[in-house]
C-alpha cells in the first residue's frame, strides 16, 4: 500500500515529502509492539520536530505493510454519528495515542487543531483534508482562512505539526478508515474554530 507523504504546519502550508521506498519496509513479525518501541526510541533520541515526523511516518508505513491485524481493527461508523474509533494503545504515562477511525460518507469533523504532532494513515476510502491558517499573528484568535485541500487514498499519510489546523471530510460512496497516531496532547493548546462567529474554543 504505497502512497504519498504529507506534511501540515501552522502557517497553514502543505507539502508533499519523500516517502521510504516500498521494498525497505518489509519485516517479519513487526508488530504493534515494535512499532511503538520503536516510536518511543524516535520520541527519546531526536529532539527536534521537524525530524522526528519523518521518522514515524516511515514507521506508520512499515505498521500498516506489514500487520493485516491493525489493518482490520476498524468498525462500521455509528449510525448517530457517523464515525467510529477503536483505541488500540493509550497508557497513562507513556505519551501515545494510536487508534483507527471510521467515517461515514460525507462526515465532516469541525476545524481544529490538535495541540501536539500527528499522523494519520489512510486504510480505506478517501479523506478530504482541508487546511486553514490565522489571518493574524495570535495563534489564540478565531479570524482564520483556507489555505487549501488534499484528497487522501488509501496509502496516503498526513503528518501534522501541534499547530496546524484543518478539518477532514470523508468523500466516495465508502466509509473511511484511518490509522492515527497522536503525541501527548497539549490542552491548553488545542481548539477549534468557528467560522462564523470568527472564535476559537478549546476542543
Amino acid at each position: 500500500m504505497q502512497g504519498r507523504d504529507w506534511l501540515l504546519t501552522g502557517e497553514g502550508q502543505y507539502q508533499i515529502c519523500k516517502s521510504v521506498r516500498a521494498w525497505d519496509l518489509l519485516r517479519e513479525n513487526y508488530r504493534l509492539y515494535r512499532f511503538l518501541t520503536e516510536v518511543e526510541d524516535v520520541l527519546n533520541g531526536v529532539g527536534d520536530e521537524s525530524s522526528r515526523l519523518p521518522e514515524i511516518r516511515m514507521l506508520v508505513r512499515r505498521l500498516i505493510a506489514n500487520s493485516y491485524w491493525v489493518r482490520s481493527q476498524h468498525l462500521e461508523p455509528c449510525p448517530k454519528t457517523g464515525t467510529s474509533v477503536v483505541l488500540l494503545y493509550d497508557e497513562l504515562g507513556f505519551p501515545l495515542t494510536v487508534q483507527t477511525v471510521t467515517f461515514a460518507p460525507g462526515t465532516t469533523s469541525n476545524i481544529h487543531n490538535h495541540g501536539t504532532w500527528g499522523v494519520v494513515a489512510v486504510l480505506k476510502g478517501q479523506e478530504k483534508n482541508t487546511v486553514w491558517r490565522h489571518t493574524d499573528n495570535s495563534t489564540f484568535s478565531g479570524k482564520i482562512e483556507q489555505t487549501g485541500e488534499i484528497i487522501l487514498s488509501p496509502g496516503d499519510i498526513v503528518s501534522f505539526t501541534p499547530d496546524a489546523i484543518h478539518s477532514v471530510q470523508a468523500v466516495g460512496d465508502e466509509p473511511t478508515v484511518t490509522f492515527n497516531i497522536y503525541g501527548e496532547t497539549d490542552p491548553k493548546q488545542r481548539f477549534e474554530f468557528d467560522l462564523v462567529t470568527h472564535t476559537v474554543r478549546k476542543f
